[in-house]
């Protein structure tokens, strides 16, 4: 089954294995915020403020409306390793067949919400009426092109499976690439300001579907990847498989979403240039969160594979592996660029002294500390590799969410604390909590799977 492209992740070492399969995710990450940067730059250089405003007021809506799905595609991931680890073809294709489906299936579910409630959504944001129509044609536009976006999230996912990480950050580099052509092309020539944004973007994913689903068409048989049209269906088992792991993922991401909505209104409270300089340090630290978040989606991988390939001795040297990344990524990127060159990474944003000084409080609470997010995100990826998806959710939104909610709610609303250093010491209080708590369940978790382990043993021992 195994190609040059794809990583062997049931044999050999595994740090150095984990280093490269985790190196294109990161990439992949890193370029998609890059050209998502683009996308904000052109449109506000090119278009003016309000164009500017009518983009930026969708952002949280489409994280919150393409999380649960997105969360489908790591239930897609976690059951298609299993069986890649196994090296059991026939449900590997069942897999990927039930999978892609269900990629069209959702991208059209958003598309058609996107298309009819659009605006009665972005009134309910309470939308400034200037903006609401160009925020409305962009958010219509964008969602057009969910279908794309869906197919080639869920091919990666698929192909993270298997072990090859190289080709989806080839296709993503391309579809930025037009991307930023488009925008170019749309904004400064044909004057379409925020919709042209928006079209370019829908373009540029129907570029990355294109090529993820040429992929999947030409996979050799022999590796259970191969994408056939007239296969294509819903096979309820592992919907049933996915939907275990993938619907409490979503669900997560979906109610971090609604905390973070949370979050900035209490920053909004302290005017202008604290909310700019929030604005910037939050643009720098989702840079090193999704290289840190590369680890989480590497670890998540080998743990499926090599419990699928019944190898549950390396479980708990992924685990080690997966933490070593994340902390190493964090001394990099959060401590060695974030926190040392902060002040001039703000400027890049805004050129305000409170501002950046704004700027730099958050990131001293937050980056200075993010190498507890790292490690919460890797034992959540661990815990969803043995199949566990439930615990690892309540747990994160009871300590990472429910705690700052909290937080907000009482330590924040005393008058000596009702400071924006309060909202951001939040952060650091819950990923030590949760971090505590993720680090008991995976203990009790693999001790449940040892007992599992040795009743199967003693049910194959003959006589």
């Amino acid at each position: 089954m195994k190609s040059a492209r794809y990583v062997d992740m049931c044999s050999g070492p595994i740090l150095r294995k984990m280093i490269i399969f985790t190196l294109p995710i990161m990439f992949s990450g890193l370029f998609q915020l890059l050209f998502n940067a683009t996308d904000i730059i052109v449109v506000g250089r090119f278009a003016g403020d309000n164009a500017l405003a009518a983009v930026g007021s969708n952002t949280a809506l489409i994280n919150l409306m393409t999380n649960l799905f997105i969360g489908l595609s790591i239930g897609a991931n976690v059951v298609a390793a299993r069986y890649c680890g196994a090296k059991n073809i026939t449900e590997l294709r069942r897999t990927v067949h039930t999978a892609m489906t269900i990629s069209v299936i959702s991208g059209f579910i958003l598309m058609a919400a996107g298309l009819l409630f659009a605006e009665q959504i972005l009134r309910l944001m309470s939308t400034p009426e200037n903006i609401l129509g160009m925020a409305a044609s962009y958010l219509r536009i964008y969602f057009c092109g969910m279908p794309f976006m869906m197919i080639y999230n869920f091919g990666n996912a698929l192909l993270r499976a298997a072990g090859d990480t190289r080709r989806p950050l080839i296709y993503l580099i391309c579809a930025g690439v037009v991307n930023v052509i488009l925008d170019l092309i749309f904004v400064i020539l044909f004057n379409m300001s925020a919709a042209g944004v928006g079209l370019a973007t829908a373009l540029s994913q129907g570029v990355s579907a294109f090529l993820m689903t040429r992929c999947l068409l030409h996979e050799k048989e022999e590796t259970g990847l191969k994408l056939e049209l007239r296969r294509l269906r819903v096979h309820r088992d592992k919907l049933a498989m996915i939907m275990k792991i993938g619907l409490p993922a979503g669900f997560q991401g979906t109610v971090f979403s609604l905390s973070n909505v949370v979050i900035q209104s209490s920053i909004n409270l302290f005017g202008e240039a604290v909310i700019a300089g929030n604005s910037a340090a939050a643009s720098i630290e989702g840079f090193v969160y999704m290289a840190m978040n590369s680890c989480y989606q590497s670890t998540l991988s080998f743990t499926s594979q090599n419990l699928g390939a019944g190898k549950y001795e390396r479980i708990n040297r992924i685990l080690l592996c997966g933490l070593t990344c994340v902390i190493a990524v964090w001394a990099i990127l959060g401590l060695g660029v974030a926190t040392t060159f902060a002040r001039p990474l703000l400027g890049i944003y805004t050129s305000g002294d409170a501002s950046i000084n704004a700027g730099l409080r958050r990131i001293s609470y937050v980056c200075g500390t993010y190498f507890l997010c790292g490690i919460m995100d890797v034992m959540v990826g661990s815990l969803r590799g043995m199949g566990y998806s439930i615990t690892p959710m309540i747990v994160s939104l009871l300590g990472a969410c429910g705690l700052r909610l909290v937080w907000l709610g009482t330590v924040f609303q005393i008058e000596q604390y009702h400071t924006p250093d309060t909202v951001y010491l939040s952060y650091p209080v819950s990923w030590v909590i949760t971090v505590t708590a993720h680090v008991v369940c995976f203990f009790i978790c693999r001790h449940r799977l040892k007992i599992k382990t040795k009743q199967l043993e003693q049910k194959t021992v003959p006589g």
